[in-house]
């Protein structure tokens, strides 16, 4: 499996340029809908152009099965922004997402994850509800990730605004596996384990 889980891709994003110039991207901002601030997903969009991928942008949350598939199995990258953790699993586990994810995954595509799509990798979500507050709508019974990894990735680690809320998760979730990584940093996974990679 190949991922590239990140807290902020465009400062980050150019560290695996050679596995996005000219591919088909399926970008994914449907955590990001229901946050005030979305400038990230701006800065990604300019970063993908700027390595001459091919963007198809698709709200999960708003297109039927059959159209997410055909963007999922035509893209070489699937990419999902920042946002909040908890919209976005519901969203991928009622539409049956998750398991078409998997699938292509399975084929060998690169994944990258951007802070809450980093965050939705483990095999539950629980330990970031101080920083991402559960939708009201939520509609899951349990709050399980996509457990694609053995290991809970905490973004933004020390950095403004969640550097308090990050110092208090690292304290009260120590006996989990965390991965804290702050806005420089991104983890590549591959058939090899994972590694932290660093922008200098």
């Amino acid at each position: 499996m190949k991922l590239f889980l990140c807290s902020h891709f465009s400062s980050v994003g150019s560290l695996i340029k050679e596995e996005i110039e000219n591919k088909k991207v399926a970008f994914i901002p449907t955590a990001s809908l229901r946050e005030g601030y979305t400038g990230y997903v701006g800065s990604a969009r300019k970063l993908f152009k700027k390595l001459g991928a091919i963007v198809t942008e698709i709200d999960i949350s708003a297109e039927t099965y059959s159209t997410i598939q055909s963007v999922f199995e035509d893209a070489d990258v699937i990419y999902f922004t920042g946002g909040n953790s908890f919209f976005l699993i519901d969203q991928l586990r009622k539409t049956g997402t998750d398991e078409l994810l998997k699938k292509e995954l399975a084929k060998g595509k690169l994944m990258i994850g951007e802070s809450a799509g980093a965050i939705i990798c483990a095999p539950s979500i629980q330990y970031i509800e101080q920083m991402d507050e559960k939708p009201e709508d939520y509609s899951q019974e349990d709050d399980a990730g996509l457990d694609l990894i053995d290991f809970y990735v905490l973004p933004h680690y020390l950095t403004a605004p969640f550097k308090k809320v990050t110092e208090k998760i690292m304290t009260e979730f120590s006996d989990l596996n965390l991965c804290p990584i702050n806005n420089r940093q991104g983890i590549v996974i591959d058939g090899e384990g994972s590694k932290v990679i660093c922008k200098d």
